[in-house]
């Protein structure tokens, strides 16, 4: 017993192994993350900036979209400089209090990301199903208010976890075999009991994860059947426009989030979580510019008037 706590400690330093473990693909590693993380940033700080320059787009679904965009900012920095610095210079190393730093993070932007895409789906939803009552259900304080709620419900959900973590104590072999501080592979190296902490994570997936999608989900089945009712062929399509946008970031961010979160352990699982968190740590807020300014006739308009 007393060997077992002398090989345990609560501070010194993790190592992140990444894609060490493919070296003939390092140099691919490193470009693809690299664009991915610089097509994040630049694409998302347009987005913010033209909602903010174009006084026709100060309505509640752009604003939703900006808190998408600052977020997902936010979500690449956390994970991809740390990365590309651990690939390029190939020193693993991460101090105690920069992996509860980046755990927490991880962890409020992924839970925050769930709270706006379902606000984002209600506010599609009464912009279709009920767009009378628009201006009255989704003024400038309610979607103060669900933005607000929506940051702060994920700082909770973060500060919960990163506080459960700092309390075990970690084995010396402090070799974590995946991209970042995640979660399940940090839990994975305590030497005490952490069950609770791994019942905590699925239990929050389910009613977090799930539930939100639940809500998003419902939103669009009564979003599609009043969409269905709509007469003109030309109306269905604008207002499927409208929506085909935000439920391609759901299905990318949510199904592969809650697949990394809550999926089986089995011999090649180490390895697959490496590539599934790079659909939503670099793939998803690298499209979700794309996705709603490319497909977006008012942020295109808005473009156009800006640069002329």
């Amino acid at each position: 017993m007393t060997s077992v706590l002398h090989n345990c400690s609560t501070q010194g330093e993790f190592h992140l192994v990444a894609f060490s473990n493919y070296p003939h693909l390092q140099l691919a590693f490193i470009i693809g993350i690299c664009f991915m993380y610089l097509i994040s940033i630049l694409g998302n700080l347009i987005i913010l900036i033209i909602v903010c320059l174009a006084p026709k787009l100060h309505t509640p679904m752009y604003v939703f979209l900006c808190n998408l965009s600052v977020l997902d900012i936010l979500y690449v920095s956390v994970i991809s400089p740390k990365l590309l610095f651990i690939m390029i210079t190939e020193d693993t190393s991460i101090s105690y209090s920069q992996c509860l730093l980046q755990l927490f993070l991880y962890v409020f932007c992924a839970a925050t990301e769930f709270y706006l895409l379902t606000t984002m789906a209600y506010d599609r939803y009464v912009a279709i199903c009920v767009p009378l009552h628009y201006i009255l259900l989704m003024n400038k304080l309610k979607c103060s208010l669900l933005s607000f709620v929506s940051w702060n419900l994920g700082a909770v959900n973060a500060m919960v976890y990163t506080l459960l973590i700092s309390k075990l104590s970690f084995s010396d072999s402090k070799e974590i075999n995946h991209l970042f501080c995640h979660m399940m592979s940090i839990l994975k190296l305590s030497c005490g009991d952490s069950t609770h902490i791994g019942i905590l994570i699925i239990v929050n997936g389910f009613t977090v994860g799930f539930m939100c999608m639940i809500l998003i989900f419902s939103s669009y089945m009564r979003i599609i059947s009043t969409i269905l009712k709509i007469k003109t062929s030309s109306g269905r399509q604008k207002a499927f426009s409208r929506c085909s946008s935000h439920i391609t970031t759901v299905l990318l961010f949510c199904l592969t989030s809650l697949s990394l979160n809550m999926k089986a352990e089995n011999g090649q699982s180490e390895e697959q979580d490496k590539l599934l968190s790079m659909i939503y740590i670099g793939v998803v807020p690298m499209l979700n510019p794309l996705v709603y300014s490319l497909r977006n006739k008012n942020v295109i308009t808005a473009l156009r008037n800006i640069l002329l």
